[in-house]
């Protein structure tokens, strides 16, 4: 991996982090702001990096959410890693919309889905609204920060 792209990736954990700090409260817990910044950097990075900050984000997330780190928050995390990695993909061939419907429907409602089986079906059934609910703000924030990255980033390369 390059420096560039490692730099650029450990920025774009670093904001997740910050995202991970603005929490949307639930019922069970809270979701947070943490997956707008790996959308976007979505950009500007390769599909297994942008899907790396993700899954550090949300680690963050769950760390300063006062949530231990267990097996569970693994797999949230494997879950963030392959969201991000096909929503880069999706960018990176250029499926302007296909790629946010795939980041609503994974993120908000294929993801918890083990959770189902693992804790209960209350559990899955309380927990989607606020994950559908933040999940939907990560991705408007993205959508609307999106273009602005992509004009930036596309000058930037012409020089």
């Amino acid at each position: 991996m390059k420096l560039k792209t490692l730099t650029l990736t450990a920025m774009i954990a670093a904001l997740c982090a910050v995202g991970a700090m603005i929490k949307v409260p639930g019922g069970l817990g809270s979701m947070a702001l943490d997956s707008a910044p790996a959308f976007l950097g979505a950009v500007f990075l390769p599909p297994v990096a942008a899907g790396t900050a993700a899954a550090i984000g949300h680690l963050i997330s769950a760390m300063t959410g006062g949530s231990f780190l267990g097996p569970l928050h693994i797999l949230i995390a494997v879950e963030m890693f392959i969201i991000l990695w096909g929503f880069a993909k999706l960018h990176n061939a250029g499926r302007k919309y296909l790629k946010w419907i795939f980041a609503i429907i994974a993120n908000g409602i294929l993801a918890p889905l083990p959770f189902y089986w693992l804790n209960s079906p209350e559990f899955f059934f309380s927990m989607v609204p606020v994950l559908l609910l933040t999940t939907l703000l990560n991705v408007v924030i993205a959508a609307v920060v999106m273009p602005v990255f992509s004009r930036a980033f596309q000058r930037k390369e012409a020089h």
